[in-house]
């Protein structure tokens, strides 16, 4: 067997491994669903007229695979708007179902204004965007949370501006004890 089809034939033993693991994941075959929410928890956002945040992806990690990046369209929500209950959703995600460790949201842009119409220098923790990897669960705090099948997982990232000392800056921090998960089962309508 020359080299070129000894490549074939691992590419081909590769592509039916892949195909049969694919298939072994997930138990029940059905998928469940991330629906990803955006809110403020109170603390420095008193300072602000507007502080609108530019979410351009969602990336969740399993705790038995690969991290899972999803692209959102730049969903933009104003912070100064999603105080107590309130929250946006930024995203919606299929997943198969199981425990996930993580989910991080990339924040492409932050533009704000102080209460006194001036801009505020705003940022998150490096480049990396929010990650949340604390969640409350059912009351309970918790390091990881379930995808069910056939069931959307309402995930609702709470974050705030904290000012840093005297250079008048603010930086996006992820709020632990806010960082909610919620479940609710999907229930399938019909027309007549």
């Amino acid at each position: 067997m020359n080299r070129r089809e000894y490549l074939r034939s691992a590419a081909g033993l590769a592509a039916v491994g892949t195909v049969g693991l694919a298939g072994c994941m997930g138990g029940s075959g059905g998928t469940g669903t991330l629906a990803t929410h955006v809110s403020d928890q109170p603390g420095d956002i008193g300072d602000f007229e507007s502080l609108v945040v530019t979410v351009s992806e969602v990336r969740i990690q399993p705790a038995d695979g690969d991290l899972i990046t999803e692209s959102v369209d730049d969903v933009t929500a104003d912070l100064t708007n999603l105080q107590g209950d309130k929250q946006k959703l930024v995203a919606q995600s299929e997943l198969e179902p199981g425990e996930y460790e993580h989910v991080h949201l990339g924040i492409s842009n932050v533009e704000g204004t102080l209460s006194d119409g001036s801009d505020a220098a705003v940022d998150t923790a490096g480049e990396a965007g929010l990650k949340f990897q604390t969640f409350v669960v059912d009351g309970e705090e918790s390091e990881t949370f379930e995808i069910r099948s056939d069931e959307t997982t309402s995930f609702t990232a709470d974050f705030t501006p904290v000012k840093q000392g005297g250079s008048g800056s603010y930086v996006l921090r992820p709020v632990a004890d806010e960082v909610t998960v919620a479940y609710e089962e999907v229930t399938a309508t019909t027309s007549a």
